[in-house]
């Protein structure tokens, strides 16, 4: 019988030892029972049993099982069926020996759980203690919301409309601004400052408030136009404005900082170009207003007005003289395309058939005139072209990336990054491309800025053009112009740019290939005549003017 499995002796009935030998182990196991049980022998293999050892007549106990006695009695009742102690099973010889422990220490397993009496007891305490903390916190919200109700009606506690107009301000700045540390900031502690302690009573109050705000952020390019300000910014980009035709900048010093107000280019045909105004004069003074340190909006503002109307300006030319002038505001209107046909006769060979181009501004019209340009050139069979971009202070981004799309078939045009890196990629895909094989060269200066520098990189890094010039003015970042709901607007530093090969140009400018002569004309009727003299100091041969 032993064979078969384990045997239990008769002997229990007088709570005597029982006695097990489990045949696969060859162990003797032990435990005593309280009370009279009946027993059951248990058949089974050798190594696994197939039916548990079961009491008939349970002990009553002696106080009643909470859920933590029973759940452990549970765990033992199952305590085969658990894959990690089916070897402990198999002889069930820690069981056995845990109970046998338990009653010779004379430990009472109940005495491990907590009675129902004091679980009740607990019970009530805590829903009461719950009950209170519900009552006083309705109350405590109740008393808030009565406040906030107060408040809300009372008109010293509430937003005003020129609250309203410089949160709008912020708000752009919070979201577009390039530089999310503002210039080592906390800008929303800056905001709640402003709030309570800058006066915001008039209009011209707010205003001074915003462009407070934005001096704090020491880029002076981002700026506030007022409404008229805005307004003329928007002719301007537009095809015409009423002005002396100057397009201005910072100068930079030694160290790389911005420095004086200087020209960066003036508009062909304008009165500053007939004054004899070039790129790179420092503006001393306009209308006898020093502008050491006047913003780039102020000038701009006091340079324009009616037509007709005179402004007088004191300039530090290059070499370092001092001009005093006085110019007629007029009418400019900017026609950002002209082009010429040149024809160049060599000795022995055929002639060049050269398309001048002259891009001064990047308006809303530029890249349709462009093509417009480049199609009527292409009538006269031109073979080559010039793209002059010197004294092009740029203008809008958009045109820019179009305009560099005619010339390139595929390749990356600008990368557009922030704080934290890249984040936009424009790109050429060939899909508007009008001349992307004939020979290019390009002509670069230091007035040669923002969206005329993007174009330049564009077509040198991708080999797609030789430069000549000089090195360009440096402003390698972009700016967009927001309205504000009450006809304001705010000109704000977006994003800085990286030309294809990476190259952040910002205070450096794009470097061309090679240096123009020293007497190179700056005029399109005087260009042709340089290229067909080769007795000329200014005469570049086709050869040099599209050799890499």
């Amino acid at each position: 019988m032993a064979s078969m499995g384990c045997i239990l002796s008769p002997t229990l009935l007088s709570l005597k030892t029982l006695k097990t030998t489990c045949s696969a182990p060859s162990l003797l196991l032990t435990f005593r029972a309280r009370k009279p049980l009946k027993t059951k022998i248990i058949q089974g293999r050798s190594t696994k049993f197939t039916e548990t050892l079961k009491i008939v007549n349970k002990p009553k106990s002696r106080h009643i099982q909470s859920s933590g006695e029973k759940g452990f009695k549970f765990f033992l009742r199952n305590f085969k069926y658990i894959s990690i102690f089916q070897p402990l099973w198999k002889c069930q010889y820690f069981v056995l020996q845990f109970w046998s422990m338990l009653d010779s220490k004379k430990m009472k397993f109940s005495s491990h759980f907590i009675a129902l009496p004091k679980l009740r007891k607990f019970r009530e305490m805590v829903y009461n203690s719950f009950s209170k903390i519900v009552a006083r916190s309705i109350i405590y919200l109740m008393i808030i919301m009565l406040v906030s109700v107060a408040v809300s009606k009372n008109p010293s506690w509430a937003l005003t409309e020129e609250n309203l107009l410089f949160l709008e301000a912020w708000r752009t700045i919070d979201r577009a601004y390039v530089d999310k540390q503002f210039n080592g900031q906390s800008w929303f502690r800056y905001r709640e400052n402003a709030l309570r302690k800058e006066p915001m009573n008039t209009r011209e109050e707010t205003y001074m408030a915003i462009k407070k705000m934005l001096a704090t952020l020491d880029d002076p390019f981002t700026r506030f136009l007022e409404p008229d300000q805005f307004k003329s910014l928007r002719s301007g980009t537009q095809g015409a404005l009423t002005g002396i035709g100057l397009s201005i900048g910072y100068s930079t010093g030694v160290d790389g900082a911005s420095t004086n107000l200087a020209v960066i280019s003036s508009t062909p045909g304008s009165p500053a170009e007939r004054a004899g105004i070039t790129p790179g004069d420092v503006i001393i003074a306009i209308d006898e207003t020093n502008a050491e340190n006047m913003g780039l909006y102020d000038a701009a503002e006091r340079l324009q007005g009616p037509e007709g109307s005179s402004v007088k300006l004191e300039i530090r030319t290059g070499d370092f003289q001092l001009k005093s002038l006085t110019l007629k505001r007029e009418k400019v209107t900017l026609n950002p395309v002209r082009s010429k046909l040149c024809e160049i006769s060599s000795p022995g060979k055929d002639r060049s058939r050269i398309g001048y181009i002259k891009l001064s501004s990047f308006n809303q019209n530029a890249s349709g005139a462009v093509k417009e340009a480049i199609e009527t050139l292409r009538g006269d069979n031109v073979t080559s072209f010039v793209l002059d971009l010197r004294n092009n202070s740029g203008g809008l981004f958009p045109e820019g990336i179009e305009i560099a799309k005619i010339w390139l078939q595929k390749g990356v045009i600008v990368y557009i990054c922030d704080s934290q890196g890249v984040r936009d990629i424009y790109e050429a895909d060939g899909s508007k491309a009008v001349a992307a094989s004939e020979p290019l060269a390009v002509l670069v200066n230091k007035g040669t800025a923002s969206a005329s520098e993007i174009l330049a990189g564009a077509l040198k890094d991708n080999n797609r053009a030789v430069l000549f010039g000089e090195p360009t003015f440096g402003k390698g970042k972009i700016q967009s112009v927001f309205e504000l709901s009450d006809g304001s607007g705010l000109a704000v530093t977006v994003a800085r740019y990286e030309t294809p090969a990476h190259t952040d140009i910002d205070k450096v400018g794009v470097i061309p290939d090679h240096p123009l002569p020293a007497s190179f004309p700056m005029k399109m009727d005087e260009f042709c005549t340089c290229l067909k003299d080769p007795a000329s100091s200014c005469n570049l041969s086709t050869a040099q003017l599209f050799s890499r």
